[in-house]
């Protein structure tokens, strides 16, 4: 319980105000546990810094063999307590270790405080990270079609924010070894049953592809979800039929869907079941 209502603070700070119709959600959500892709997240890292993609691989090899990265993730999985991560301010003149993220992902990474502290699994290996390579951590916010552009231009080490492994994003960073995989996932009104008796991925894109443009999809801008609803060669991802909704992020989304501006949304799965689980606990 705590771990949820830590969340919803997380998903007001996101949204600002929630406006669901009459002043409150008087509707609820669920999440169609169908994996629609296959992914691979991992960090991404400037190629200006092969010694830091070694630093990187290392650790992560290290959690994994240890149990850290187990622990981490029992902390916003399971039922182990998230640890908040402090950024410090930054300072070329000292030895810090920059990480772009974009802090609307939960439970990956996230804000409470305002924005003065960040959680998820990835702040909480950033910050494990940092202290490794005895650097001071560093954690800038941004839009998440920036984030490898920020460690592409120098302005950031490193990108940790969920990053699904792809060739176009290669150009701009090294990636890591992957350290977690992911999937695309459908959201829908809890009364919604158009999907209720789908098994495999084929039998949701099915529903999908007959839909026309007047059938709306939310997804978060950027993302994996993005190129799979819209359609992207590149992604090897031929889209759908449908109006694909470009948002800020997934909370944005959901909410949208509650609030009838959407027929569905399509997120990948970690977040979709926390964003869920969080607005359905706040009616």
């Amino acid at each position: 319980m705590k771990k949820i209502m830590a969340l919803a603070l997380a998903l007001v700070m996101v949204l600002g105000t929630l406006t669901a119709c009459g002043g409150g959600n008087a509707v609820s959500a669920k999440v169609i546990t169908i994996n629609l892709t296959e992914e691979q997240y991992a960090f991404g890292v400037d190629k200006n810094q092969p010694e830091l993609l070694d630093d990187v691989n290392n650790f992560i090899k290290k959690i994994k063999e240890d149990g850290t990265f187990d622990e981490i993730c029992d902390k916003y999985f399971g039922e182990g307590t998230p640890e908040a991560v402090v950024s410090a301010e930054l300072d070329e003149s000292k030895d810090q270790l920059v990480v772009a993220t974009n802090a609307a992902f939960a439970p990956f990474e996230y804000t409470e405080d305002g924005g003065k502290t960040y959680l998820g699994v990835d702040m909480e290996i950033a910050n494990l990270l940092a202290k490794e390579l005895g650097k001071e951590l560093v954690i800038q916010d941004m839009e998440f079609e920036s984030v490898c552009t920020a460690v592409q231009l120098g302005k950031c080490d490193i990108a940790m924010a969920g990053l699904t492994i792809n060739e176009d994003r290669k150009e701009l960073v090294n990636f890591s070894d992957s350290y977690y995989n992911a999937s695309q996932q459908v959201i829908v009104l809890s009364d919604n049953t158009e999907f209720d008796t789908c098994k495999t991925a084929a039998d949701v894109e099915k529903i999908l592809n007959g839909k026309d443009e007047s059938y709306k999809v939310g997804v978060q801008k950027g993302t994996t979800g993005n190129w799979y609803v819209a359609g992207d060669e590149d992604w090897g991802f031929a889209g759908f039929p449908v109006k694909c909704v470009e948002m800020a992020n997934g909370s944005l989304a959901v909410q949208d869907l509650l609030n009838g501006g959407l027929d569905c949304v399509i997120i990948d799965s970690a977040p979709a079941a926390k964003i869920v689980e969080s607005f359905n606990a706040m009616n």
